[in-house]
C-alpha cells in the first residue's frame, strides 16, 4: 500500500487483508480481499467486508465509530463478513440496488442503505464520491475521495486492467466505458485502491486503455 498523507483533520486509509477458501467443482479457490477503513481517531467508514468479520471489528479501534460499511458489489467475497461487520459495530450496511439480486443469495435481510451515482459520503474533514461503475457487475460502485487523492475500485480497475466480466451479468464494453468515462477522467495522480492486491494510480493504467480494448478482457 503506498504513503498516502492524512487530510488537515486526521483522516487517513488502513488496509486489513483477509482470506478465504471455497469450494468449487474446478477445485478449492481461495482469495484474499481488501477491505478498507477511512477515518480519523473518532469515526470511519468501511469499504467492503470479506472472509474474516471479527478480523476486521478487532483492527478498528474500539474509539472509532463505525458510520457504514459500503459495498463496492455484491460478489460473496465482498459482502461475505457483511453481516458480522455490522452486527459487530451497529453499522448499516449500503449497497447498490442493482446488486440486490447478489445480495439475496447470501442474506435474508434488506440492506440498510442504497448506493447512488453522484452521493456524497463524509467522514471527519474528507467527502467520499460515490460513482456507479457498472460492468463487473450491475451495481458497482467505486468511491473516490478527492481530498486524499484515491479512489477505491472494488473488482472494476486493478494493476493491468478492468475487472472480470465471465458472468452472464457482465459486460466487458459496459466496464470499459466505466473505466473510460468515470475512473479515466479522475485527476491523473489518484491512487487506485483495488479490492484485491496491489494499487495502482490512474496515470499508469490510463495508456494502456486500447490494449485491453483490443485483447477483450
Amino acid at each position: 500500500m503506498p504513503d498516502i498523507a492524512p487530510s488537515p483533520g486526521g483522516v487517513r486509509v488502513a488496509r486489513i487483508v483477509t482470506a478465504g477458501t471455497f469450494d468449487r467443482p474446478e477445485g478449492a479457490l481461495t482469495l484474499e480481499n481488501n477491505t478498507w477503513v477511512i477515518g480519523d481517531d473518532t469515526e470511519c467508514l468501511v469499504i467492503d467486508a470479506g472472509h474474516d468479520g471479527r478480523a476486521i471489528v478487532k483492527s478498528i479501534p474500539r474509539e472509532q465509530r463505525v458510520q457504514g460499511v459500503l459495498i463496492s458489489h455484491g460478489h460473496f467475497d465482498h459482502i461475505d463478513a457483511v453481516g458480522e461487520v455490522c452486527d459487530g459495530t451497529r453499522a448499516p450496511a449500503h449497497l447498490h440496488p442493482e446488486d440486490r439480486f447478489l445480495w439475496d443469495e447470501l442474506y435474508p435481510v434488506t440492506p440498510d442503505a442504497a448506493l447512488a451515482d453522484g452521493q456524497v459520503l463524509t467522514v471527519g474533514d474528507v467527502e467520499l464520491h460515490v460513482i456507479h461503475t457498472p460492468g463487473h457487475t450491475p451495481g458497482s460502485c467505486c468511491f473516490h475521495a478527492p481530498a486524499l487523492g484515491v479512489v477505491f475500485t472494488g473488482d472494476t480497475l486493478f494493476p493491468g486492467g478492468p475487472g472480470a466480466t465471465r458472468h452472464d451479468y457482465s459486460d466487458f464494453d459496459t466496464i470499459i466505458e466505466s473505466v473510460r468515462t468515470r475512473l479515466f477522467t479522475l485527476p491523473a495522480d489518484t491512487v487506485v485502491l483495488p479490492g484485491h492486491g496491489d494499487s495502482t494510480v490512474i496515470a499508469d493504467e490510463l495508456p494502456h486503455l486500447q490494449e485491453w480494448v483490443d485483447r477483450r478482457w
